[in-house]
Parts: structure tokens; C-alpha cells; sequence
């Protein structure tokens, strides 16, 4: 069989302070940042995931975290080069790395892109100073105006800007006046998203007031008009670009591609070539244990059981807003589309998707309603 294409995840896991809505795997900074040492140990865990590779180049590689720009220019290059001798880049390969908009990450940024980073997230998440202080970032309104300036002054071609709405207290004017000032920065992706109060967080523990559902159909509705006006086109659930500015890394996540996952708490998922079987890896969370020698960086690993593929595929390939190829059910998970041909006429039924010959398509309201058209393939 081909197989998919291959990314790489890597994850940093330290933040300078934990914001209160993160269940990311973030550990406050304390003290220096072993960089060297965890550099070395995300090669080595590289190294024992090399046999996963099955002859390919990688596709795409995403640095998340965390905060990834607490690390220097100089460790990604290392990192990176390692990368290339161990498995290779495919050509054009878009290699993104999350920044927050703080003086000492921006001040990076050349240093990023002399180490081969050719795309940056920078996490904005509001462009008004209390509703930051709300959400714990340690940055202000103005930090971000000028973390998009090095972006430019970086020679940066792509970037991103991490935008939340349905913030604690937060208006539809408030909603909009952020996205507003988002767009007049002109950046070529907007990743534009509503807060979500996740379990094992502050906010979970301590949940602030947020909006009600009426102000955010209100926002959505509004934001995306704004978004379509200034020419930026949503490809999936929370992403916006401009044409040819699409995140090729998530659109592989999206399309059921295979990612290498490398770091404390990373996850993979790799398709055997022999079998067509799915396994998914999970590293060790904390970094004490990451770099603990005496233990292995594999966590645990898994492989996808038959009963939960159409799930996972689905899952991923109907947030995007792009036609999904019926040929795709079979040729990433080995399923029948006669095995699916129930789930799928509810949903056309409902109105959730349409039947196009070679291709299913969401509809505006499977979109609305994503999870109940995924309810129907579990």
C-alpha cells in the first residue's frame, strides 16, 4: 500500500507560568531550561522512532508546546539538522514553531528562521489588556503588534495568529474589535477559535462567566464575515488564511496523515506499510522522567481498533471544509464505504453532509453542528 504523508511533532514543554485555561502538557519554568540536555534527548527519541519512517521524507514538522520560543535559534538548528541526516526534509517542507508575543521570544525570531523555522504561531489570544490579564498571558496588546512586526522584519513568508473569543466578560463588540485589529496586522493565517473550559484546569476549578450562546452565535457569525471580507478563507473548524497560506501540517493531521510525535507527552500516529494497521505513541509526560536514562520515551503505544477507525478518520478529515474523496475511507483505513453506508445516510438525511459522486461534503450546518454529525460514527 502508499502510505500517507509523514510529519513531525515536537514538543517543549515549559511555559513561563501556566495560564489558567491550558490542559496542554506545560510545566512553569523553574530555574535554567535544561536546552542542551533535552535537545539531545528529543534526537535520541527520534532515533528509537526512526523505524516508523518506512522510506519517507518528513512532510511537515510543528514545534509546540509549552512555550517552544524559550529555546534559542541555535538548539533548533541543531535539532533540525539532526532531523534532515537521520530522515530527510521533503522539499518546501513547512516547518512552524509556537512563539508568545514576549520581548525575549520575538527578540529570537531572525535567529528561528537562520535555523531553517519557516513559519511562526504567535499566540496573541486578545488585543485588550484585561481580557489578558483574565486569561493569565504575561503579554500586553502592544507586545503583540510588535511581535508581528519582527515576524515581518524576520523575513518570515508565513505566520500565524493565535485569536480566542468567548472570553470571560467578553461582548460581541469586544469579540470583534479583536479581530479587527488581528486583520489590520495582515497576517497570512489567523487561527480564530472559542475558549473552552477543558478539565484539569484552573478554569475548570474556578470557571469565570462567559458569554452567553446568543453573543456567540453573534461573534461567529459576525467574525466570519469580517474574515471573508479582508479575503481570508476558512479552510477548517478554527482556521482562516489567505490563498496559499493554508497550515500544511494541521491540513495532514486534518486528511489523516501519519505524524511522528518526539518530546515529553508527544502524540504519533503511524500506518504500517505491510499491514495497513494504525498505531498511535504517546511519550512520557513529565520531563524528569523524559530525561531519565534509565527509561525508555515511549509511554505507551497502541494500535487503532477496527470498531474505532471510521471515528478517527471522520473525526479528522470533517473539520475541513474542502470535499472529502470517498477513495480516501478505504485507501487510509482499509474500511469498506459499504460499511459506513448506514451512518452516512443519516447524515445526508439530517443535512450534516452531501452525496457528490466521488466526494462527501459537509454542510454549513454539519459544520455548526460537527458533533452531532460525528455522534453518527461512533
Amino acid at each position: 500500500m502508499s502510505l500517507p504523508p509523514l510529519s513531525l511533532y515536537v514538543h517543549v514543554p515549559w511555559c513561563v507560568q501556566k495560564c489558567p485555561y491550558c490542559d496542554f502538557n506545560s510545566h512553569s519554568q523553574k530555574g535554567q531550561i535544561p536546552e542542551k540536555e533535552y535537545i539531545q534527548h528529543l534526537i535520541n527519541d527520534l532515533k528509537a522512532d526512526k523505524h516508523l519512517v518506512q522510506g519517507r521524507k518528513i512532510h511537515s514538522i510543528f514545534i509546540g508546546g509549552g512555550t517552544p520560543s524559550l529555546l534559542s535559534g541555535n538548539a533548533y538548528r541543531k535539532l533540525l539538522a539532526e532531523v534532515d541526516t537521520l530522515i530527510g526534509l521533503s522539499k518546501d517542507c513547512e516547518i512552524t514553531l509556537e512563539a508568545n508575543p514576549g520581548t525575549v521570544e520575538t527578540g529570537r525570531f531572525k535567529e528561528y528562521v537562520a535555523a531553517g523555522i519557516n513559519r511562526i504561531s504567535i499566540g496573541v489570544q486578545s488585543m485588550q489588556n484585561d481580557k489578558l490579564k483574565s486569561l493569565g498571558r504575561i503579554h500586553g496588546a502592544n507586545e503583540a503588534e510588535y511581535a508581528v512586526q519582527q515576524a515581518h522584519q524576520a523575513g518570515l513568508n508565513s505566520f500565524n495568529l493565535d485569536l480566542m473569543h468567548g472570553l470571560p466578560g467578553q461582548s460581541l463588540a469586544d469579540a470583534l474589535s479583536d479581530l479587527e485589529k488581528i486583520i489590520a496586522l495582515n497576517p497570512p493565517h489567523i487561527s480564530w477559535y472559542q475558549l473552552t473550559i477543558e478539565p484539569n484546569t484552573q478554569f475548570a476549578s474556578r470557571p469565570p462567566s462567559l458569554p452567553k450562546d446568543d453573543i456567540l452565535w453573534d461573534i461567529q457569525e459576525q467574525g466570519q464575515a469580517l474574515l471573508n471580507a479582508a479575503g481570508y478563507q476558512q479552510y477548517e473548524i478554527s482556521g482562516y488564511a489567505k490563498p496559499g497560506f493554508q497550515c500544511q501540517h494541521n491540513l495532514n493531521y486534518w486528511r489523516f496523515g501519519d505524524y511522528l510525535g518526539i518530546g515529553c507527552g508527544a502524540h504519533g500516529k503511524v500506518t504500517n506499510k505491510a499491514t495497513g494497521e494504525i498505531t498511535r505513541t504517546e511519550k512520557v509526560k513529565h520531563p524528569r522522567g523524559y530525561m531519565d536514562l534509565t527509561k525508555p520515551y515511549l509511554y505507551k503505544q497502541w494500535q487503532v481498533a477496527e470498531d474505532d477507525l471510521a471515528f478517527e478518520f471522520f473525526m479528522n478529515r470533517f473539520r475541513l471544509f474542502e470535499p472529502c474523496p470517498k477513495a480516501d475511507l478505504h485507501a487510509l483505513t482499509k474500511l469498506s464505504m459499504q460499511s459506513q453506508q448506514v451512518s452516512l445516510g443519516k447524515a445526508i438525511s439530517k443535512g450534516l453532509l452531501t452525496d457528490n459522486n466521488n466526494n462527501w461534503q459537509v454542510s454549513q450546518k454539519g459544520h455548526r453542528f460537527l458533533n452531532d454529525l460525528l455522534e453518527l460514527f461512533v
